[in-house]
């Protein structure tokens, strides 16, 4: 059988791990209002650039506006009463110096002075009474002001306005999104990885993306999070990849694989895959001795996409059988194919331009020239042929 041999060559070669999934923003925010009411107005629209604060829409706010009011008009009478019940008290506490001082010179009876003191008493509750209403109605105030500040939108991350779900005039409550605000800046992919995978991987891994949406580009990433526990369901663990988006090309919901270096060698013994060959459940390659085709078990390493590390087996200086191995059996006698086309010195037709002028060479070697006059047949004398010459001189007449 004809062969083609080969020998092992030292070189670098790397272990990937790749999986697939779906890229996700870096965050995905559903807005909605703090308040129901009716919406005065939607200040976005979708592929709209947000940053963090910034005004989504507007529910109507007429009502809260007036319910406010009412309540700094009641947070001031608040404060006029304190102010009223800190002059009750002070008279109070006048009269009853005054009855102290008469009683201590027994010029006032006991009664006058015990009635001097409950009407102090009285002031200072009636004080702290005040005070408490003030506090009641600065709460309710704030609350107001809170509810007030609700009704306007706002967008809790930067990102991108990824839905609009309802325009201006439409009824919104906390229940219902108003809009989808989605952080690109940052993409993720969350990928599951098998159980004998999980010791390769590990935080801070550099890691190569590609899309489908550009074909032959590859994306720069970072393996972020790993995590500690497997889905007893499919003996998976969920990693995250990172991946810059400072051009926001990549888009959540793309098609992604992510390639990631888990062992490399830059100087491994390798040999091309379609060397390899699986006999009687051991793999090795055919070495050639003396035309004969011997299996030799060997040990692999790193498997690339084209090429095997060999561990132990063979050496760079074993000639192994390359294209054919599949089909050949352990002792099979081969023909080490030269990959030079057959046909030794003179074989052949020769081409224009070769010994003995321009024209093609004769059949049985001799060399070119005007060919020769067919034999007469029968009995009868063939006229003479004639034949221009190649020099384009004068014709030479046949015998």
């Amino acid at each position: 059988m004809t062969v083609e041999l080969s020998a092992a060559q030292r070189g670098p070669i790397a272990e990937q791990l790749t999986v697939v999934g779906n890229l996700v923003g870096d965050a995905t925010v559903a807005v909605v209002p703090k308040t129901a009411g009716r919406l005065d107005a939607v200040y976005v629209r979708l592929g709209d650039r947000v940053s963090r604060g910034q005004k989504i829409g507007k529910v109507e706010d007429r009502e809260f506006l007036e319910q406010v009011k009412q309540a700094e008009a009641a947070f001031e009478v608040g404060n006029a009463t304190i102010r009223q019940r800190e002059a009750d008290l002070k008279f109070a506490q006048t009269n009853l110096d005054r009855s102290k001082s008469l009683f201590d010179r027994q010029l006032l009876p006991r009664q006058t002075l015990d009635d001097a003191e409950a009407r102090s008493q009285a002031s200072v509750a009636q004080l702290d009474l005040a005070r408490a209403q003030v506090n009641q109605s600065k709460a309710r105030l704030e609350e107001l002001r809170v509810i007030l500040a609700n009704t306007l939108i706002v967008s809790p991350v930067n990102g991108f306005v990824a839905r609009r779900a309802a325009d201006a005039g439409a009824y919104v409550s906390p229940n219902a999104p108003l809009a989808d605000v989605v952080d690109i800046d940052l993409v993720r992919l969350v990928a599951n990885i098998i159980e004998k995978d999980l010791r390769r991987v590990r935080d801070g891994q550099p890691a190569r993306v590609e899309v489908d949406a550009f074909p032959g580009e590859t994306f720069r990433g970072r393996i972020a999070r790993v995590a500690p526990v497997l889905d007893p369901t499919t003996r998976t663990a969920q990693i995250e990849v990172e991946i810059p988006n400072p051009g926001y090309r990549l888009k959540p919901g793309m098609y992604a694989r992510v390639s990631v270096t888990t062992n490399e060698k830059p100087s491994a013994l390798l040999v091309p895959r379609n060397a390899v060959v699986d006999l009687d459940g051991k793999r090795g390659v055919f070495v050639a001795q003396e035309q004969v085709a011997a299996f030799r078990e060997i040990t692999i390493g790193i498997e690339d996409t084209g090429r095997l590390e060999v561990v132990s087996g063979i050496t760079d200086q074993d000639k192994f059988v390359t294209t054919g191995a599949a089909a050949l059996r352990d002792g099979d006698r081969i023909l080490v194919s030269t990959g030079k086309p057959g046909g030794g010195p003179g074989g052949g037709r020769r081409g224009a331009g070769g010994p003995g002028g321009p024209g093609a060479g004769a059949p049985d070697g001799s060399p070119g020239g005007p060919p020769k006059s067919a034999p007469p047949s029968g009995d009868g004398a063939a006229p003479p042929t004639r034949q221009a010459p190649a020099g384009g001189g004068r014709p030479n007449r046949g015998a």
